[in-house]
């Protein structure tokens, strides 16, 4: 076998290179497949167009993702507040939500808005996170203090605050701290 073939029998090297209508398609397939942002769109776009090359006139890669998000198939403000919430859900606080947005490309003003009711809603993330980590008030044994110091360090990686995460790590196996008002 000389080299990689398609299931066309084709060449993998010798695919054409992408046009705008080919560049749509790609683009209609992905937003099709996954929840996107603009920002990411626009990175497989482009890797697809080094991967391949363009056609004689090169296709607009902003124009199409423009033309993605007017029909509706791309909306970063609706992906930026299901990302934040699900991420909420796993117990991931502010901070660490905030840089996940941010590495998928949402702009600050999207970002903003979806971690408007974040901030509320990060004592029970933290203890979520606890809860699911089995961290101070959900562990079977009081932790020693190098267990202590490494539940402190993952509340901390996880987004939460330091007060947050010293309330809930050195709190006793079966109590649960209450929300600090």
């Amino acid at each position: 076998m000389t080299g990689y073939r398609s299931s066309s029998g084709r060449a993998a090297s010798a695919r054409p290179p992408l046009d705008s209508a080919a560049a749509e398609r790609l683009a209609l397939f992905y937003v099709g497949r996954y929840a996107t942002t603009r920002a990411r769109l626009r990175d497989y776009l482009h890797r697809k167009l080094r991967e391949r090359g363009a056609g004689a006139p090169p296709p607009d890669v902003d124009a199409i993702v423009s033309r993605m998000a007017a029909l509706g198939y791309v909306d970063d403000a609706s992906f930026a507040a299901a990302r934040a919430a699900g991420l909420q859900r796993r117990g991931y606080g502010a901070r660490r939500i905030g840089q996940a947005l941010r590495g998928a490309g949402i702009d600050e003003e999207d970002a903003a808005a979806a971690q408007d009711g974040i901030s509320e809603g990060g004592w029970d993330a933290a203890i979520a996170f606890a809860r699911r980590r089995r961290i101070g008030p959900f562990a079977a044994a009081p932790a020693d203090p190098d267990q202590r110091r490494r539940a402190l360090g993952a509340l901390m990686r996880a987004g939460h605050s330091l007060a947050d995460a010293r309330r809930i790590v050195s709190a006793p196996p079966g109590t649960i701290p209450e929300r600090d008002g």
